[in-house]
């Protein structure tokens, strides 16, 4: 066999053996793209779990702080507000509102309590507007101050969770990423809609009869 004769041997069979590795390669490959999408896929359901799971709690929390501020504020504020019981009846109503929801752990009540304080401290900050006195003390203010910030917090957690779980439960039934949730059993997750009753935010009813706020 002459040299020439050799070469092509060789050339044909390093051709061979590229040809073969290629068919090799291909479904390793495949399968490698496969992984990959279902542990991205994967990742995204534990991660956007864990991230309502964080909103619920923020949304928790806020409202334990107001449910301790308000107290403060009856109490700097109670000669203004004695002559408005109107108003007097609403913060009443909306402190124990946010006691009972965060007691419960129940998001919807939660989200209703927040919005019920929300919707009555308008009619505080116009008393307070139209009370020199009570506008120039600063511990009202800061009060008002805080009560607003933390009313603020509770609404951008919430849009938070109608966000994230309308990304979740959209990505659940849409295919493909329905495969990965029906393999690894990702439940719908009721965001604002139907409110699970059995879990709760990490605030227990001991916290929840913790001394006034006192503020210098």
């Amino acid at each position: 066999m002459n040299l020439e004769s050799t070469l092509v041997s060789e050339s044909l069979w390093l051709t061979k053996v590229v040809i073969n590795m290629g068919i090799l390669l291909i479904p390793l490959l495949v399968l490698l793209a496969i992984a990959a999408w279902v542990i991205s896929l994967y990742n995204f359901f534990v991660a956007s779990k864990a991230r309502i799971k964080a909103a619920v709690q923020e949304i928790g929390n806020q409202l334990k702080r107001q449910a301790d501020l308000i107290p403060n504020l009856e109490e700097s504020a109670k000669g203004y507000l004695s002559h408005e019981k109107g108003i007097y009846k609403d913060l009443t109503d909306a402190r124990k509102q946010i006691t009972e929801a965060v007691k419960s752990g129940n998001l919807q009540k939660m989200a209703d309590a927040g919005s019920k304080l929300a919707s009555v401290l308008p009619g505080i900050q116009v008393l307070v507007e139209s009370n020199p006195e009570l506008k120039a003390d600063g511990v009202v203010t800061k009060l008002m101050d805080e009560l607003r910030d933390t009313s603020d917090k509770v609404m951008y957690a919430r849009r938070l969770v109608i966000d994230l779980t309308a990304d979740f439960n959209v990505k659940r039934v849409s295919f493909p990423s329905s495969i990965i949730a029906n393999i690894f059993k990702f439940e719908e997750q009721p965001g604002l809609i139907t409110p699970t009753e059995g879990e709760h935010v990490s605030v227990s009813a001991t916290e929840l009869k913790s001394p006034k706020v006192k503020l210098n």
